[in-house]
Formats: structure tokens, C-alpha cells, sequence
């Protein structure tokens, strides 16, 4: 199935492209003539899932979106102090090429403006052989997944032609900020400034600043969470220069854009973002750039204040209703129908906050859905908050699963997706318990490929499956000791703490069983139906009854009397033999499933 975030992006990359305003950047003659229809967007996650449109593999050079990640590597080196001692962390106000040097002292206002970003690059050590220049090149691949390159005919002609820089590193020198020769650090600075990188590139440096550091990909620790604290931080304040303050209230994320075309944009712990466009508008960065960083903000409520609390992974588990039967008593034949299919109806626990990553990880799960799934539940009961743009994308997945043959269904509790759903054109079932929205998922699947297997709505006590093992006649003759009783809904059948009364087979409906939970809430434990039993847990003692159970709709009851239990024991000890052994199965059973749920919980 195709993912919805992928049609979304499809749609804002056709509405921008439309978009013709700014030039290229041409004060560097190598890339005056560059195509200013060339338009990238690639969203990569914390965790490396990438998605991208257009332009996204074709390479331009990194220019300033270098800075933010030479100025980690200098921190890394050097330790904070050292580095505030040479360069501040103040917004500056100015361009990216102003002289905005401290008075006195001559410490450029921070690492994104041009004398900053020189500073930065004088403090990076060459080590183990390796030249200041490789060691920032190497970091460069690192955190992009793969060996970057640089242009050496941009670099010529940077050098050639980048007379403010030079003379900003000879000023810098004048102060003791750089404290050697300015020549190396110059041709290392254009050198960083001419590495060539795709949009896809640099998503996926930006996803590694997202992910603390850690490329998603490789696994690799390309720098410690201090260094990346900082410079997301400077990034925040500083990244957009003159335009910070706007980018900040509109896009709400940190930034970092290059007059080679390209911006990235990082939201801590989910995801980062890159778009690639040439043409630029008067602060030096992409107008397509800041059109779709601004528009994917507020579509998708990337603002850090917005998306603030990431909470725990949203998707908590998935996995196919085998593993998590309902607990309805079926027929051999049914149940081995049931676990051939199992298959074919997936549950997709969800938990936390559902903002855009965690609405993400739900939309990537049902997209990669094999193509033998037939039946979808997603279960919202530990969801705590649902985002706007989680509700959007839940009505796109609801129609791209419709449009691919699925059906749909939902555990929620309070009800308020669901309902959303259907207000906005996409009706869909709503259980109050996932065992009911399986036990929907089995007659599904039954009705699909075993009609002849489903089970009636109506079983009598002869015909229950947990008496099966005693044989027909043992049973109907159990079954003449029993009384017919009718409950209607919210009827309490037995409740907490009352003696046992006897066995209750279900004939048609549902009963609802509770126990009190750790706050004095009652908490539902399953949803029984025809053909099952309750009542048995104080079978043959004293004990008192540890649930209440509940008519959930109409129901149809009948009871063997404890009275007759214990004359059976006394006068008929082997069919009271019977009786027992034939229950306890009927309870492993249910024991066995019960199991199998709670191996889905550990196991996450």
C-alpha cells in the first residue's frame, strides 16, 4: 500500500514547484549556471526511514550547511570552553557574510556566520594522520552514510573569488582568534564549502543530529549528545542569520541553509528534513526551501512547541491475531481454519502521544502491510494524545486501506478517532476491547473462508464445546440437571465476592467479566460468548466468586446448581469425574491463550 506521507510530499513538491521566485546564487562563477528548476525534498526519521520527491539524488555543493557540523567536530575536539573563548553563541542580526567581530576582542557573534564558521574550521585538530581537512570530510560522510566528495572546481573558484572570506580570516588572525597562518584555514573552509552532497544526504545528516548524534543507518556515534546539544541549540538561534527570528515563529525547528540551494531542518528525536532548490531569496537561503519547511510545519505540526512531547515509541507492537486470540471457543475445525489465516488480520498496538512521528511509524507499519493482509485493527486504548495531522492521516490510511481492499477496524475506547473518522467520510467499527475487535477479525475470516465453520448464535449446554469431551450422551444428561436463565443488559449475573452458585454455560449473547483494578476502577477482563462457561473458579470449594460478570447485551444462561455438583460428587462420582476433568481442559485452553498474550507483552 502506498504511504500517505509520500502522496502528501508528492503534492507539496507540485504546489511549490510552482513557485519561481529568487536566483541562483552567482557571485562564485562554478555555480552561476546551475538548473533553478531543480527541486528535492526528502524526510528521513530518527529511525532511517527516508521519504522522498523529486531532485533528491542530484548533487550540489554543501556550502554553509557545512558549518553547523565542522563546529561539532571543534567542540569535540577542543571542549566547550575553548571553543567560547574563540567564537560566541549569540544571534548576530547581520547576514552570512557580515563582520559581526565583538569589539576588543574580535570573537565572531557565532559558528553559522562566515567568520564564525572560519574559526570553527582553525580549531579542528588533524589526528592519527589524518589532516584537519579529512578529519572534517570523514565527519561529513559519517553522519551522511557514505564517502562525500569534493568539487574541485568549485573549490578553485571559491578560492579565486572569495575575497570577503579571505579578508575576514586576516582580520580574524589580527585578533589571535586564528591563531597560525589564515591560508590553510581559508583553503579548509572552501574546501568544506565545495563538498558535494545530495538532498538525500542531507536529510540523513540531519536525522543523525535528530537521533542524538547516532546515524540511524549505521549505527555509527558521530558525535556525543553535548556537542550535539549545543549545535542544534546555536543552530536554533543562529542557523537562518538575519531571518532567524521568522524562521523560528513560523517553522519552529533548527536550521541551516546553503547558497548552494540546499536547507536542512531538525526536530529532536523524530526527524530531519532536507530540501534542495536552487534559487534564493535575499537572506541567502532556498525560497522553495523555506516554502516547504514552513508548509510541512504547520501540515504536519512539526513546531517544536507543538511536537515537544515525543513521549514513548508510538507503535508499540504488531502482530497477527493468532497470537492474541480472542478466547471464543470454536470447533477444532474452525480454530485450525483460524490459525491458518491468522495471517491475514494484523493488530497494530499504539501508545503515547501520536504527534507526526508517531502517526508516522503507524502509516510506515500499514504501508509495508503484506499483501495477503485483508484486516487491520489498530488499538488506540493507551493513547494519550492525538494530533490534528495524526487525524488526517488516519483518515488517508483509512482510505488507501478501503482503496486496496481492506477493511478497518479500532479499539477505542473513549471513541473520539473513530467518530472523526465517520464525521469526515470514513466510517469504521469501533470496539470498546481488542478481544472483541479480534473475535470480529476470526468471523471474518471464518465467514471469508469457512461459512460452514461459524459458529450459531445459539448453543445449547448438550452442544457446548467445553462439555465435548464427555460425549454426547454424558452431556445432554448434564445438561437435563441444568436451569434456563435470562439476563438483559448491564444485568449483574454474579458479583465479587458472592459464593459459588454453580457453572454457568452461555447459550446466545455475551457477558462482560470485571475485577477491580489498582486505582478502585473496574477493569474489564474479557468478553465471553456462546458456547463458553463462567463460574467455575470456586468449582468444589468454598471459595468466593473473584469477578463480576455482566449481561453485555441480551444473554441466555444456563446453570448447573452447586447443589447438584456436589449430589453428582456424592452419588456419580465418575461423571462428576468427568465433569471436572472436561472443565479443566475448557480452562487450560483458555489459560493457553491467555499465555500467548501476555508472551506479545514480554516480548515488547
Amino acid at each position: 500500500m502506498d504511504s500517505p506521507i509520500e502522496h502528501y510530499l508528492q503534492r507539496i513538491h507540485a504546489e511549490i514547484s510552482d513557485l519561481k521566485d529568487g536566483k541562483p546564487y552567482s557571485s562564485i562563477p562554478a555555480m552561476a549556471n546551475v538548473d533553478p528548476n531543480r527541486f528535492g525534498i526528502v524526510l528521513a526519521t530518527a529511525d532511517g526511514y527516508v521519504y522522498e520527491v523529486g531532485d533528491t539524488r542530484e548533487e550540489f555543493s554543501i556550502q554553509s550547511i557545512s558549518k553547523p557540523f565542522t563546529y561539532g567536530l571543534a567542540l569535540a575536539d577542543r571542549g566547550m570552553d575553548d571553543v567560547d573563548a574563540k567564537v560566541d553563541v549569540e544571534p548576530s542580526g547581520d547576514s552570512f557574510n557580515e563582520i559581526s567581530l565583538a569589539e576588543g576582542t574580535g570573537r565572531p557573534a557565532n559558528a553559522m556566520i562566515n567568520a564564525g564558521a572560519l574559526t570553527a574550521t582553525s580549531l579542528v585538530r588533524g589526528s592519527g594522520g589524518n589532516s584537519r581537512f579529512k578529519r572534517i570530510l570523514n565527519t561529513y560522510s559519517a553522519f551522511a552514510g557514505r564517502q562525500l566528495s569534493v568539487s574541485e572546481r568549485i573549490y578553485q573558484s571559491e578560492l579565486k573569488y572569495g575575497h570577503r572570506n579571505h579578508a575576514l580570516a586576516y582580520l580574524l588572525r589580527s585578533f589571535d582568534i586564528i591563531e597560525s597562518d589564515p591560508t590553510p584555514v581559508i583553503e579548509d573552509y572552501f574546501r568544506q564549502c565545495s563538498v558535494m552532497v545530495t538532498a538525500l544526504d542531507l536529510a540523513m545528516m540531519a536525522a543523525t543530529l535528530a537521533n542524538s548524534g547516532r546515524n540511524p543507518l549505521s549505527n555509527e556515534q558521530v558525535l556525543d549528545i553535548a556537542p550535539v546539544e549545543r549545535v542544534l541549540s546555536v543552530m536554533a538561534t543562529c542557523g537562518m542569520y538575519d531571518d532567524a527570528g521568522a524562521w523560528m515563529s513560523s517553522v519552529g525547528m533548527p536550521a541551516k541553509s546553503g547558497v548552494g540551494g540546499g536547507t536542512i531542518a531538525v526536530l529532536p528525536g523524530q526527524i530531519g528534513l532536507a530540501v534542495y532548490s536552487p534559487p534564493l531569496d535575499a537572506h541567502g537561503s532556498s525560497v522553495r526551501g523555506v516554502a516547504v519547511s514552513q508548509r510541512l510545519s504547520h501540515d504536519l505540526e512539526l513546531h517544536f512547541v507543538r511536537a515537544g512531547r515525543t513521549g514513548r515509541s508510538a507503535l508499540r507492537a504488531a502482530y497477527d491475531i493468532g497470537t492474541t486470540p480472542s478466547g471464543i471457543r470454536r470447533s477444532e475445525d474452525a480454530a485450525a481454519l483460524l490459525r491458518a489465516n491468522a495471517h491475514r488480520a494484523r493488530v497494530l498496538e499504539l501508545n503515547g502521544d501520536l504527534l507526526f512521528a508517531g502517526a508516522e511509524a503507524m502509516v510506515r507499519e500499514l504501508s509495508s502491510l503484506q499483501d495477503d493482509v485483508e484486516l487491520v485493527v489498530l488499538d488506540l486504548r493507551s493513547v494519550d494524545e492525538v494530533s490534528g495531522v495524526a487525524l488526517r492521516m488516519f483518515a488517508e490510511a483509512a482510505q488507501m486501506l478501503t482503496d486496496s481492499g481492506r477493511a478497518l477496524a479500532m479499539v477505542d475506547t473513549v471513541g473520539d478517532v473513530a467518530a472523526d473518522l465517520t464525521r469526515n467520510g470514513h466510517p469504521v467499527l469501533a470496539f470498546g476491547t481488542r478481544s472483541a475487535a479480534v473475535e470480529w477479525c476470526e468471523d471474518e475470516l471464518l465467514r471469508r473462508y469457512g461459512a460452514d465453520l461459524i459458529q450459531p448464535e445459539r448453543i445449547l449446554p448438550a452442544d457446548s464445546p467445553a462439555l465435548a469431551p464427555l460425549g454426547q450422551e454424558a452431556a445432554e444428561d448434564l445438561a437435563g440437571r441444568m436451569e434456563e436463565l435470562s439476563y438483559a443488559d448491564g444485568d449483574v449475573i454474579r458479583r465479587i465476592g458472592q459464593r459459588f452458585s454453580g457453572v454457568y454455560f452461555i447459550s446466545s449473547g455475551y457477558v462482560q467479566t470485571l475485577m477491580p483494578g489498582p486505582d478502585g476502577q473496574r477493569v474489564k477482563l474479557n468478553r465471553l460468548g456462546a458456547g463458553m462457561t463462567f463460574g467455575e473458579m470456586a468449582l468444589g470449594d468454598d471459595k468466593r466468586q473473584e469477578t463480576t460478570v455482566k449481561a453485555d447485551g441480551e444473554v441466555q444462561v444456563w446453570r448447573l446448581p452447586a447443589e447438584e455438583i456436589a449430589r453428582m460428587e456424592a452419588d456419580e462420582p465418575r461423571l462428576a469425574m468427568a465433569f471436572w476433568r472436561a472443565l479443566t481442559q475448557d480452562a487450560y485452553t483458555r489459560v493457553e491463550q491467555y499465555l500467548r498474550e501476555t508472551a506479545v507483552r514480554v516480548q515488547d
